[in-house]
């Protein structure tokens, strides 16, 4: 078997094992008064998707032909990989859903940034949200203890305006807002680059129709 053929029978899998271990992360971080087998239920889930992305990367590096290559190009499956412990961190797991839903996206999306962009931008709001949250409400000195808190201080983090009423006071609290950070630039670098593009594109098609009348 290729590499290839393993990460296209593997897509599917690892997209719904995903979207199980954001169900076991943010349940209890939704509900802390969640009933303690179902916690233990949820948590056993978590590493158990852990472990299935483990063996996921294990099977691709075993594939891959140049596997130092590989591992370095693929760092945030190494992240998602060695970094359970810190439990906000966790959600690194979840890189694998946007890997795979980048991979559909350039086929399904060509030509729709602005769609995807969106779609990563709810995305990141929501799952900032829960992980500054699991991280927060703990906290004998936070201001964010509600998940109403945690979106709205994801919302302006992650559009960069940043009021300043809700901010994390722990370590790995603002770890996560170095994190939506970031994403909020490149978002905003990517709209600004698909309204260039778009512009671009519709000077070009008025400059071809142009031609195209003085040639008639």
């Amino acid at each position: 078997m290729t590499l290839e053929q393993w990460e296209r029978r593997a897509e599917i899998p690892l997209l719904l094992l995903a979207v199980a271990f954001l169900v076991a992360y943010a349940w209890p971080v939704l509900d802390p008064r969640l009933d303690p087998t179902a916690r233990e239920w949820l948590n056993i889930l978590s590493w158990t998707v852990w472990v299935a992305f483990a063996v996921d990367f294990g099977a691709r590096l075993v594939l891959a032909e140049q596997r130092g290559k590989y591992a370095a190009r693929h760092w945030y499956d190494v992240a998602l990989i060695a970094l359970p412990m810190l439990r906000p961190l966790r959600l690194l797991r979840l890189l694998a859903f946007a890997r795979i839903l980048n991979r559909s996206a350039v086929g399904s999306l060509t030509g729709r940034v602005t769609t995807y962009v969106i779609g990563a931008a709810v995305m990141a709001v929501a799952l900032g949200a829960v992980a500054v949250l699991d991280a927060e409400q703990d906290a004998p000195d936070a201001n964010i203890k509600t998940f109403g808190d945690a979106l709205w201080w994801s919302a302006t983090t992650v559009t960069t305006v940043g009021y300043g009423d809700r901010y994390p006071v722990t370590f790995t609290g603002r770890l996560v807002a170095v994190a939506l950070m970031l994403m909020g630039i490149a978002l905003v670098g990517a709209v600004t680059a698909a309204v260039a593009a778009w512009f671009v594109a519709n000077v070009q098609q008025e400059r071809a129709e142009r031609d195209d009348r003085e040639t008639v």
